[in-house]
């Protein structure tokens, strides 16, 4: 792998660049460019938390909810979506470090009944495989499984109904059903639920009081709703909070801003609690940092991937994070451990990515004099290709994609399939293909102003793949 000049694996450990004098954070004029930008993107409510070192700063706007006008304010809670995963690869890391789990040994050493769609996929993958998303496991299956405490587990038990889109470690597909595999694994080595453990091995002793799994466990507090939009429409709530229970290790923490901060203390100071107590060891830190794999496209996100996190490089430094996003709603955290700061951005609705692009490109050059990479965009001359090869349909659990030929060059045709059809606002988008390379393209989806990588590969094995979204879609046709 390339890297930007400067960027080395990370030390996550040591003290702040700043003295404590210069950790202190502008509040109202965050509050000001939240909420001049939060208008600018049409964001019904949102709240950035800013950390340096153990100070926390936490900004609200607007409303969870714009059908009962309720305010978002900085103890209000949203769903984190995705970010969840680095939680549950925490958990895992944990069973590393008491010796009870092996990062390469086959997930079948611990769940002998596993069955996946492939059986010799079934024999090899492994923990490390579920953590950087290179198992093959179809991803996105959202199967209802109920709301008991074996929800997680009879999930699992239909995993060989999801196709293996390739084999363990051929290439990157985030992977949101090898999560729920690995939440599995963390309930038969700890004998409680993934909730449970989640509460008892981190919320507990990180003192997270804000931090819930479950909806009625959201409904004690102050918390959001996700919106949606079609058009020109403003944003609306959208008809169900939240998915099902069976994908809680893959993306059901709702929590505050500051408890998410909380959380990334652990990591930046090594593995320790607020009390000293040690929850993790430091080369168990470290080592979900490190890469484990390049990404086909590294414009969507980051450029690689390590235990649970992306990996990020900013202008010759590396930063680490996660995004979420849910029914209506979207998370974004980015940590930059040279300068001891973690930032994060919970939204529930509008062009939110956009947001949190312009907000946290002002942040970290405020912050820390780093700015944010370039968004992907078409380049300044126009670019012939011989795309013809591309040409076909592409699918997956959940997605559609074919790409065609029209007068007006290369189209890409995108369709939501399965239980989420009915919940998106727009299940089937048209988008022109714009041309980069042979093989890299961009699109622009009308609900956003952002390009959006589209990348053709082919595996050593011969499998034709399209990368869009962070998924690995294969050809069928």
């Amino acid at each position: 792998m390339t890297r930007p000049p400067g960027i080395d694996d990370l030390s996550a450990f040591g003290p702040p660049e700043k003295p404590s004098s210069a950790l202190l954070v502008d509040v109202p004029y965050w509050q000001r460019r939240l909420s001049e930008l939060a208008k600018r993107h049409h964001v019904p409510g949102a709240v950035l938390g800013i950390a340096r070192g153990t100070r926390i700063d936490v900004i609200a706007y607007g409303v969870l909810n714009q059908a009962t006008g309720m305010t978002a304010t900085s103890d209000s809670l949203f769903q984190i979506g995705s970010i969840t995963k680095v939680w549950t690869a925490t958990l895992a890391m944990q069973l590393v470090d008491e010796g009870a789990l092996d990062l390469d040994a086959p997930i079948a050493d611990v769940l002998p009944a596993l069955r996946l769609a492939d059986l010799q996929a079934a024999e090899q993958v492994t923990m490390r495989h579920l953590l950087a998303h290179t198992s093959g496991i179809d991803g996105d299956v959202f199967t209802d499984t109920g709301r008991g405490d074996d929800c997680v587990e009879r999930f699992v038990g239909q995993l060989d109904e999801a196709a293996q889109n390739h084999l363990p470690g051929a290439t990157f597909s985030y992977c949101n059903a090898g999560f729920v595999l690995a939440g599995r694994v963390i309930e038969q080595l700890t004998g409680v639920s993934w909730d449970h453990a989640l509460r008892e091995r981190l919320c507990v002793p990180l003192g997270l009081e804000h931090t819930v799994t479950l909806p009625e466990e959201a409904l004690r507090f102050r918390t959001a709703i996700g919106h949606d939009s079609t058009g020109d429409q403003p944003p609306r709530p959208v008809p169900v909070w939240g998915l099902p229970r069976s994908q809680g290790p893959a993306g059901l923490i709702t929590a505050t801003a500051a408890d998410v901060l909380a959380f990334t203390r652990l990591h930046l100071s090594g593995g320790r609690a607020p009390d000293g107590a040690r929850l993790l060891s430091p080369s168990a830190a470290q080592a979900m940092t490190e890469q484990q794999v390049e990404l086909p496209d590294t414009q969507t996100l980051g450029d690689s991937w390590g235990l649970g996190w992306i990996r990020f490089g900013w202008d010759g430094h590396r930063l680490i994070g996660h995004d979420g996003a849910t029914l209506g709603q979207a998370a974004f955290l980015r940590i930059l451990p040279e300068h001891d700061l973690a930032v994060t951005l919970l939204t529930n609705g509008g062009a939110a990515k956009d947001l949190y692009r312009d907000l946290f490109g002002e942040v970290f050059a405020e912050l820390a004099g780093v700015s944010m990479p370039e968004p992907p965009r078409p380049p300044a001359e126009p670019v012939t290709v011989d795309a013809r090869q591309h040409l076909g349909r592409y699918e997956r659990a959940g997605t559609r994609i074919d790409i065609f030929d029209r007068t007006s060059g290369l189209w890409l045709r995108h369709t939501t399939t399965g239980p989420l059809a009915h919940l998106v606002p727009a299940p089937v988008q048209e988008t022109v293909l714009v041309p980069v390379s042979d093989s890299q393209f961009v699109v622009q989806y009308p609900d956003s102003p952002s390009w959006i990588p589209v990348t053709f590969y082919t595996l050593p094995t011969g499998e034709s793949f399209v990368h869009h979204g962070m998924r690995a879609t294969p050809k069928v046709s």
